[in-house]
């Protein structure tokens, strides 16, 4: 553990029996057990420094959770919507993290990536309702800057969790640049050395245009597969609804028969399955997604997908949680940390720890918890 982190941790009352205890994390093959808000920290991380900065400057260290919050305090959450499960493993994450604490959270989502004014309209409603901190995931780089602004100027902390935005006036930030998970997916196409001496043709969904991390996705992949004999033949952008990106596969495959490669986002992979089985080309096509969800889970499991990076969603929301405790009451906390990046395929995903990105079979949205 970095030691500096420790010592202020020490200062704060959290004894070394307390701190060593929490490193008995236990590992399953399957999805989230219930029990796993107990045990989900410590974890390894990246703590950005400076933080904030895009040259993805940064050292490693573990990060240790609260143990609880000294009051039940009010946290607004939004989110860009509950169409793609990568977001049900963060509501479920909140919300559970929430309860861990006890502290009152309400979680709105947007309806979409193309939902701005709706995204900001909800935050806006929201947060008049009487919260102390306010979590977001903006839709879009620029979509949310003046009310962080705002709020952060009115005394109530801004956590920017998982998605990223161009401003740096937020009090943290809990999340992975994406940059990682699409140059892991991309490094690891490259490696599997898919038709040997022939080029391997490519069709690229990196999600909806204008988000912050589909920018830094769609940049790792392409650096990953710089001077190699891998073509991006097709490309495009769309919301990650399955309708979309559906039809966005489907052209691809019109326009270019003679793919060997799918790679995109969650849903992209899903609706990929599906649809090469119907045409005949499950066989011959590969299927990649660099983000995880339990259709990419299931998929690596049925050899449906042959791999996906995880930027540890649930552990990225239960980061955010604790980040927004920590600043509401005066406690240590990093300006900007985020789970290390993990490859899943066939090969390790038995003893990969699901409860980092999944939540528990039957998990439905929730949209608050603790009388708020």
């Amino acid at each position: 553990m970095d030691t500096i982190f420790l010592r202020q941790f020490l200062r704060c009352g959290i004894t070394a029996t307390l701190v060593l205890s929490t490193f008995l994390v236990v590992y399953g093959s399957g999805q989230s057990s219930p029990l796993a808000r107990d045990i989900w920290y410590p974890v390894e991380v990246d703590v950005w420094d400076p933080p904030f900065n895009t040259e993805l400057k940064r050292r490693k260290s573990k990060y240790v959770a609260l143990e609880k919050a000294s009051r039940q305090w009010r946290l607004c959450v939004s989110i860009p919507h509950l169409k793609d499960p990568y977001w049900g493993a963060v509501n479920f994450g909140l919300i559970d993290e929430a309860k861990r604490l006890g502290v009152g959270l309400r979680l709105v989502e947007a309806g979409g990536y193309d939902h701005l004014a709706n995204q900001r309209k909800q935050i806006v409603d929201c947060m008049s309702s009487g919260a102390d901190a306010l979590l977001v995931s903006s839709i879009s780089a620029d979509g949310v800057n003046d009310l962080v602004e705002k709020y952060v100027g009115m005394g109530k902390p801004v956590i920017d969790m998982i998605n990223g935005m161009s401003s740096t006036k937020m009090s943290a930030k809990a999340g992975v640049n994406f940059f990682d998970p699409g140059f892991a997916i991309g490094s690891y196409i490259r490696k599997l050395e898919i038709n040997p001496g022939k080029t391997v043709k490519v069709a690229w969904f990196p999600g909806p245009d204008g988000a912050t991390w589909v920018a830094q996705g769609d940049t790792g992949f392409r650096a990953a597969l710089k001077d190699s004999s891998i073509e991006i033949t097709v490309s495009a952008k769309g919301d990650t609804g399955r309708a979309t990106q559906g039809s966005l596969i489907r052209k691809a495959l019109d326009a270019h028969p003679d793919l060997d490669v799918i790679a995109g986002t969650t849903v992209t992979a899903e609706a990929a399955i599906e649809i090469l089985r119907r045409r005949g080309l499950d066989k011959k096509v590969r299927v990649f997604a660099y983000y995880y969800g339990p259709g990419v889970h299931r998929g690596i499991r049925r050899g449906n997908v042959i791999a996906a990076p995880t930027d540890l969603q649930a552990v990225q929301a239960r980061m955010s949680v604790d980040l927004a405790v920590r600043v509401l009451e005066n406690k240590p906390f990093l300006k900007h940390v985020g789970p290390r990046v993990i490859v899943v395929d066939s090969n390790n995903i038995r003893k990969f720890d699901a409860t980092t990105s999944l939540p528990p079979r039957g998990f439905r949205p929730i949209f608050s918890v603790n009388n708020w």
